[in-house]
C-alpha cells in the first residue's frame, strides 16, 4: 500500500473561524474582523510598481495587501492581450459607515425595505477588503462582455471568482454583478469557476462532503499544480480548535465565517513542490455602487 502522509495537530483560536481568504460574507453571515485588514492604496501601489494600465478613483481606494498583486497581474495579462487600459477600480474596501450610507441611499431611491444591489452594513464583501468592482472610462460602465469577458474566462488563474452570477442570485441574494470579483485563492477559484457554482455552494459542499476524516477534495489548477482541500469543524465548547494538518506539505488554513476551517494543502507538480500563494495569516500556531 502507498505510504500515508503524516499529519500533526495545529491549535488555533476558534474565533479565527471569522478570518481568512475563504470567509463567506453574505446576507446571513456578518463580517466579524473589521479593523484587522492589512490595506494598501491601489494608486500608491500602482505608482510604486510602475503600473499604469489601470487605475482607481482616487488614493483613498484601498484593498488588502495580499489581494493587490494577483489583481494587478490579472489586469496586466488582460492589457498585454488586448492593449486596453481603461479599467478603473470603482469599488474596493469600504468602511462599515460608508456601506451604511450606500445601503440607506439605495433604499431611499427604490422605496424597498431591502436591497438586492447593495449589501446591508456589516454583511458586504467590500468591508473585508477581498473584493473589488470594475468600471471603465469614460462612461464608468462595465458589463463584462466583449474583450472584458476575458476576466470570466481567466480570473480563476489569479485566485478570483466572479462573485454574483445571474443564475445564482437566489443563493447570494445579490442580483447579477459582472463587475464584482472576489479573491478566494487559485485552487478554490478554479473549482468554483470550472463547476459554475457560487461561494455559498462551495462552502456547503466542503462541509458536507470533504471533511478530514471522510474524503478530501483534489483540485488541479490550470498550471498543473495539485491541491488537497478539506474541512474541519470549529470547536463548539472551547476557545481552541485542533486542526489536523500535514507534517511535510505546505498548507493554508482559513475560516469559513460559518462553522469551521478549510485546509488547503499544496501538493507537488512535475516532481517539484508547489509554492503556496502569499496569504495574510500564514502564522496560525454609478455612480452605481453595488454589493
Amino acid at each position: 500500500e502507498p505510504e500515508q502522509p503524516e499529519f500533526s495537530v495545529l491549535s488555533v483560536s476558534t474565533d479565527d473561524v471569522h478570518s481568512g481568504e475563504l470567509i463567506l460574507v453574505n446576507n446571513d453571515h456578518q463580517y466579524m474582523e473589521a479593523g484587522k485588514e492589512d490595506l494598501v492604496s491601489i494608486l500608491e501601489m500602482n505608482e510604486n510598481n510602475d503600473r499604469y494600465f489601470f487605475t482607481s478613483v482616487d488614493y483613498d481606494y484601498l484593498i488588502r495587501r495580499s489581494v493587490y498583486e494577483p489583481m494587478a497581474r490579472m489586469i496586466e495579462a488582460f492589457y498585454n492581450q488586448y492593449g486596453i487600459d481603461n479599467l478603473v477600480i470603482y469599488g474596493s474596501y469600504r468602511t462599515n459607515e460608508f456601506q451604511k450610507q450606500l445601503y440607506e441611499a439605495d433604499l431611499e431611491s427604490t422605496g424597498e425595505e431591502t436591497s438586492t444591489l447593495v449589501a446591508k452594513p456589516g454583511y458586504s464583501e467590500h468591508e473585508t477588503g477581498y473584493a473589488f468592482d470594475f468600471s471603465t472610462t469614460p462612461d464608468y460602465e462595465y458589463d463584462g462582455t466583449g474583450e472584458y469577458s476575458w476576466f470570466n474566462e481567466n480570473c480563476e488563474d489569479y485566485g478570483f471568482i466572479m462573485r454574483y452570477p445571474e443564475e445564482k442570485s437566489d443563493l447570494t441574494y445579490i442580483r447579477y454583478e459582472p463587475w464584482h470579483y472576489r479573491y478566494v485563492g487559485i485552487p478554490h477559484a478554479t473549482y468554483i469557476m470550472d463547476n459554475n457554482i457560487c461561494l455559498e455552494e462551495y462552502i456547503d459542499m466542503l462541509r458536507n462532503n470533504y471533511t478530514y476524516d471522510y474524503s478530501h477534495l483534489s483540485v488541479t489548477d490550470h498550471a498543473g499544480i495539485e491541491y488537497e482541500i478539506y474541512y474541519c469543524p470549529a470547536s463548539t465548547d472551547s476557545e481552541i480548535t485542533s486542526i489536523p494538518v500535514p507534517s511535510s506539505d505546505s498548507y493554508y488554513v482559513s475560516g469559513n465565517n460559518v462553522d469551521g476551517f478549510i485546509v488547503t494543502v499544496y501538493k507537488s507538480s512535475s516532481g517539484s513542490a508547489a509554492e503556496p500563494e502569499t496569504t495574510e495569516n500564514e502564522e496560525v500556531q454609478e455612480e452605481e455602487y453595488s454589493e
